[in-house]
């Protein structure tokens, strides 16, 4: 059976994610990276795979069965997610939960006035992503509840890309954490209604250009909506050597809560994750709806996809038989 063959736009944290899930499997073989830098400047292992300009992409429609989007959200997505599903099927991990919806719109229309259709799933990450699967099951399964979702301790690499897009930040990282005692009450099981603010902090540490204005930094990440308005935000001003010292590690985490009743009888669900890498975790999470896409669009199902629109099979490597006898 010949290989799924995947392309790859973007080689940032999240694309050498990616690279390093696809080449892990078995049925997929990563045809080529698309970056906007200079491919020597990538240090891409022993010249595993090309690299090319982005602007050869348009050129390379029959070589590649999908197309993985591994940039930002704030700025590349925006612009890439619609241009990149007029020409490949493609999967992204666009996060910016409340602009889903108009991001959806502006990649069906892509769609819909391309000659070859295309299939595109978004928003294919953990959080949009896994733990919107987990929102969804627990809401089934428990109509009437109250879903609670908690975010950290960890770097969030949306609002990190957020950051770094304001005039003056030279670098930045931002660390979202959880307020435990909100998280205890509850894991305890009487289901408050929380507000964001109440729930998570966001602390930034960034270095500014020599002649930025910081306080003007701050202010502009403070106010950013969709990002830091909602919440209780701190930021720091560090230099280079402190900011790579200290702050070169990528892990991140959350939980999901859901409190429900039935009847006189109360039930907690949680799920939670733990990861040393996020963005090595988002990458592995998109190969599989790389795979599932390549599956959705060999059925014609064609356009702007979530992941509640993906039948989980479509996820594995293993064939359906294969999974029901092992895993059901």
């Amino acid at each position: 059976m010949s290989k799924i063959r995947i392309g790859i736009v973007g080689y940032g944290n999240v694309g050498r994610g990616a690279a390093k899930a696809v080449e892990a499997a078995s049925d997929m073989e990563l045809k080529a990276v698309f970056s906007r830098r200079e491919p020597e400047s990538l240090n891409i292992p022993d010249n595993a795979f090309s690299v090319l300009p982005m602007s050869s992409a348009a050129k390379m429609t029959d070589d590649i069965d999908v197309m993985m989007l591994c940039g930002g959200s704030a700025a590349d997505l925006v612009e890439q997610g619609p241009y990149f599903a007029y020409m490949f099927n493609i999967v992204d991990s666009y996060d910016t939960h409340a602009m889903i919806p108009d991001y959806m719109r502006s990649i069906d229309e892509a769609i819909n006035t391309a000659a070859k259709k295309t299939t595109a799933i978004i928003s294919a990450g953990w959080d949009p992503g896994t733990f919107s699967m987990i929102r969804a099951l627990s809401e089934a399964l428990l109509p009437g509840g109250i879903t609670n979702t908690f975010w950290g301790r960890g770097v969030s690499q949306g609002h990190s890309d957020a950051i770094r897009q304001l005039p003056g930040v030279k670098h930045a990282v931002q660390y979202t954490i959880p307020i435990e005692t909100a998280v205890e009450t509850v894991r305890s099981g009487s289901a408050p209604v929380l507000e964001p603010k109440h729930k998570m902090l966001r602390e930034c540490h960034v270095v500014a250009e020599p002649d930025a204005d910081k306080t003007e930094i701050e202010t502009e990440i403070k106010k950013m909506p969709h990002y830091f308005i909602e919440y209780d935000t701190t930021v720091h001003f560090i230099d280079a050597d402190e900011f790579f010292s200290a702050h070169s590690e990528m892990p991140h985490g959350g939980m999901v809560f859901h409190s429900g009743n039935t009847g006189e009888n109360k039930h907690i669900m949680e799920f939670s994750l733990k990861l040393d890498s996020n963005p090595e975790f988002t990458g592995s999470i998109m190969t599989a709806y790389a795979r599932a896409a390549f599956r959705m669009a060999g059925e014609r199902l064609f356009g702007a996809k979530t992941v509640f629109d993906v039948p989980l099979s479509y996820l594995s490597e293993k064939d359906r038989l294969t999974l029901i006898k092992e895993l059901l």
